[in-house]
């Protein structure tokens, strides 16, 4: 038996994985360094995916999503390293796991019908404000504030690194609303992005080349305090929820990624030849390609496990912790040997372990640091 069949293995998971498939290999891959070059997703393809309910694979029906549970979830994310560009797969991502989550599970019923109800259908973008220039990891550190005026916040402050930064319909923002508060001082509001006093600023990344990613501005942002996710006091722990689907999709992702650049290269080394036989002969080689895929293996069943406890609908926060830690570093490890592998040709941007490279970085960055998942271990274990 296959070590994910348990997971996904049904028919009706085999038939959901080929609508995805044929999606992203007949809409995305093709347009693939197109996407690179613009600097962004093509918009018009997000109701593409609202159609066939890629949106919303995990969320109510009252809303417009699927109703299914994880396990397709996943299929979606595996499937979507197809696309190969990280950028695009990121910006898609942001939608569904790290902007919506939160509003689907403590939005108000008016909030979900204004803005989840079109995210899912595709008909807006969403993005998730939360690091700012002076608070990454450190989230408890944000700056930003929202103060209540009637029946309004009013928003001054600014984000950093905002993935979707240019095409956003709206934001999920995390607020200082209580600065004597502490952790019950946060709160997690929506915010238009054509609300007058908000602007963003682009930036140049290394890499994930196929999304817009920027500063943004608040400056007397006014919204309703009917934007408000959930409970005011709880916007901080909310956004810590949010966080845990957000991390899901690097551990789910990168082993399927890392395959798939594992077997590009060897196809090279079998092929390019020197001192007289392939690559691939050489004994330093073949020892290097075992030594990626024990991490490759290991990385999957890691992420098996956490996609196992995400179905059961059981606390899987020292799982993905640590699972987060240990995908992302296997990720840049194979990254950093395919590149190898390829020599020069491995240093163009146009090779796929090139963009690997750059694009992996990111990942023990994103969604908590390495150092930051690694004390969430050490307070789990008591250490």
């Amino acid at each position: 038996m296959n070590p994910g069949d348990d997971i996904y293995g049904s028919p009706e998971h085999l038939a959901f994985r080929e609508t995805v498939r044929k999606f992203v290999q007949t809409e995305l891959a093709p347009r693939a360094r197109e996407f690179d070059k613009v600097g962004h997703f093509d918009k018009s393809l997000y109701p593409k995916m609202g159609e066939l309910g890629l949106l919303g694979i995990r969320y109510d029906p009252r809303y417009g999503g699927l109703g299914l549970d994880y396990s397709y979830h996943a299929i979606f994310l595996e499937e979507l390293v197809g696309c190969d560009n990280a950028g695009v797969a990121m910006g898609i991502t942001v939608q569904t796991d790290m902007a919506t989550p939160a509003l689907h599970r403590f939005g108000s019923e008016e909030l979900k019908q204004k803005y989840l109800v079109p995210a899912i259908r595709g008909e807006m973008v969403a993005a998730i404000a939360v690091t700012e220039p002076s608070a990454g990891s450190d989230v408890a550190a944000i700056k930003t504030r929202a103060v209540r005026d009637g029946d309004f916040w009013v928003i001054n402050g600014s984000k950093m690194y905002i993935t979707n930064a240019a095409t956003a319909d709206w934001l999920c923002l995390l607020a200082v609303t209580d600065p004597q508060g502490g952790y019950g001082g946060f709160t997690q509001i929506v915010i238009p992005t054509d609300s007058p006093g908000f602007t963003y600023q682009l930036l140049d990344k290394i890499g994930n080349k196929g999304s817009d990613t920027g500063l943004l501005f608040f400056e007397d942002v006014r919204v309703p305090l009917a934007n408000t996710i959930g409970d005011p006091h709880r916007g901080f722990q909310q956004q810590m929820m949010q966080f845990q689907d957000e991390r899901m999709v690097p551990i789910v992702s990168a082993p399927v990624s890392a395959h798939h650049l594992w077997q590009l290269t060897l196809e090279h080394c079998q092929q390019r030849v020197a001192f007289g036989k392939p690559l691939a002969k050489m004994q330093v080689n073949q020892h290097k390609f075992v030594d990626m895929m024990i991490e490759i293996t290991a990385a999957q069943e890691f992420a098996y496990r956490c996609m196992r406890k995400m179905v059961r609908g059981e606390d899987a926060t020292l799982d993905i912790s640590m699972a987060k830690v240990f995908t992302t570093k296997m990720q840049q490890f194979v990254a950093t040997t395919c590149v190898q592998l390829f020599g020069g040709a491995g240093y163009i941007y146009e090779n796929p372990a090139a963009r690997a490279f750059v694009d992996s970085r990111l990942v023990s960055i994103g969604g908590g640091a390495d150092e930051v998942m690694k004390q969430v271990v050490a307070k789990m274990l008591q250490v």
